[in-house]
């Protein structure tokens, strides 16, 4: 009888380790959840919001990204906007990459809550901002949707790209917000 409950304890154990290590892995090189801290990304995502990142997919351009802040410890969520060698430009508060300009739809509801004659984002050139004519090999250009607030690379420049820590692909807090970001 006694050794039908050590096996029984035992296998119990194993089943747990296995779960332990399959959890530490899929946290480790698959996905992790964060906590976004702050308004820079309103109204898409609000302060408190629990998301999970994927370390595995790919990043695209205005893709919502998590990162080591360069001039912080703490994580910042905002969206890429400039990829290495793209020349960017705010201009009349429409963004152009290259020189062809780009919707930014997601700022929409943003721009439309302005009064006449208000801009979300401020004009700026890479170059004013950065001293750099196009984004460098390796780095990353990043704005939060709440332009007027957000600290990003417009005040602590680019980005490494092996800072990221993951692409936002879901949110599961609150409760009534869960679902896949767009």
């Amino acid at each position: 009888m006694e050794n039908k409950v050590v096996k029984e304890l035992l296998s119990w154990l194993k089943a747990l380790l296995v779960a332990v290590i399959i959890v530490f892995l899929c946290r480790h090189f698959l996905i992790t959840p964060s906590v976004v801290k702050g308004e820079s990304m309103m109204p898409n995502l609000e302060n408190g919001d629990r998301i999970i990142l994927s370390k595995i997919s790919e990043i695209n351009r205005f893709d919502e990204i998590a990162f080591e802040a360069p001039d912080s410890k703490d994580n910042y969520v905002k969206r890429v906007i400039g990829f290495p060698g793209d020349k960017l430009e705010m201009r009349d508060d429409n963004l152009y990459i290259d020189g062809e300009l780009y919707e930014e739809v997601y700022l929409d509801d943003s721009k439309s809550a302005l009064s006449e004659g208000q801009q979300l984002t401020n004009d700026f050139t890479l170059k004013e901002l950065t001293g750099k004519e196009n984004v460098p090999e390796g780095k990353l250009f990043v704005l939060g949707d709440n332009r007027r607030v957000s600290k990003d690379s417009r005040e602590f420049g680019f980005i490494d790209e092996e800072a990221v820590i993951g692409d936002v692909k879901m949110r599961i807090w609150p409760i009534d917000s869960f679902g896949i970001i767009n």
